[in-house]
């Protein structure tokens, strides 16, 4: 096997576009559940609305991109805060189950062809992101490689923008953490009785939390629609905000660049075993029997188990301190 071939493929993963986009998810998260304590199952229906507002301002109504930006992440805000009013009194699961529920019924109206004048059903909604393309400072059709690693000069430029949002958001964070404003939310996480005691709205705080996650949330689907240049609803499933769990899990939560370790890092993982298996299995004499599907479902058993064995040795994550996942059960 080409063991420097497949590391390559990893390497392009660990800073492609993918890895952004969880990256985003994962600090939207972080803020959630690591710095707030809040469990938001329903990450990717924020994720769904940010790329949907780019593609339906875009081709149904002939708006510029950036204001299909605005109005997803505004449509995110306003469903974060929908959500918080009934379930930010309640205990942790009452959201949890709000949110996966809601992320779900989006995402089916969205591929339902009730609704397709505005969001095209199951098709989705595609080639519109021509102007983000023509602002490149790279050749759009020219292949670019780095130390053997290859990329699209359209994957170039997304990744450009995108390492930059990641950039702003983790200052964002680390800002933030330090700032009154996130010694009160960690003391919310901690014990909201004491919190209020003192005299600090753990309702409002909470609710500032959801809605701020909740929009970077929205981002990384804006990010993904210009990205990929598409939209589809049966990419939002629930799966994939658990995949940003994993991520954040792997980086460590309640830090400001483990969210982004993890997703990178997340990546990587899947895409050496995928590499290395698909090497084995082609060829005129194969080293292993497995169909396409067979590996792509092995992949994640590997990555799985390497999550697994990071919650019994490292709970904490890579970057992460123990003292605060404690604190946060």
């Amino acid at each position: 096997m080409d063991l420097i071939a497949a590391l390559q493929i990893a390497l392009a993963q660990l800073v492609g576009p993918s890895a952004i986009f969880y990256a985003l998810l994962a600090i939207g998260l972080n803020l959630h559940f690591g710095y707030a304590g809040l469990l938001n199952f329903g990450q990717i229906g924020f994720a769904l609305l940010g790329g949907y507002g780019v593609g339906i301002m875009a081709v149904n109504y002939d708006q510029p991109l950036w204001l299909g930006a605005i109005v997803g992440i505004a449509a995110a805000a306003v469903l974060a805060t929908v959500l918080g009013l009934p379930t930010l009194r309640l205990r942790a699961d009452y959201l949890a189950i709000v949110t996966i529920a809601t992320s779900e019924i989006l995402r089916l109206v969205f591929r339902s062809t009730s609704s397709d004048k505005i969001t095209h059903s199951t098709n989705g909604i595609f080639d519109y992101a021509s102007g983000f393309y023509a602002a490149s400072p790279f050749d759009n059709g020219k292949q670019y490689s780095f130390l053997g690693v290859k990329f699209q000069g359209t994957d170039l430029w997304s990744m450009l923008i995108g390492w930059s949002i990641v950039a702003v958001l983790c200052l964002l964070v680390y800002l933030l953490a330090r700032s009154p404003w996130g010694r009160v939310l960690r003391a919310v996480r901690e014990d909201e009785d004491a919190a209020r005691a003192l005299g600090k709205n753990a309702y409002s705080f909470k609710m500032q939390a959801l809605i701020l996650g909740g929009c970077i949330g929205a981002l990384g689907g804006v990010f993904n629609a210009l990205a990929t240049q598409s939209v589809n609803p049966d990419f939002y499933s629930t799966a994939q905000t658990f995949f940003a769990y994993g991520a954040l899990i792997l980086g460590g939560a309640a830090t400001v660049f483990g969210p982004v370790l993890g997703a990178m890092l997340f990546w990587f993982l899947l895409a050496i075993p995928d590499a290395l298996l698909r090497q084995a299995t082609s060829g005129a004499d194969p080293l292993l029997d497995l169909s396409s599907q067979q590996v792509g479902a092995i992949r994640y058993v590997i990555l799985g188990l390497a999550i697994i064995l990071m919650m019994v040795f490292r709970p904490q994550g890579l970057i992460g301190n123990k003292r605060e996942v404690q604190l946060s059960v």
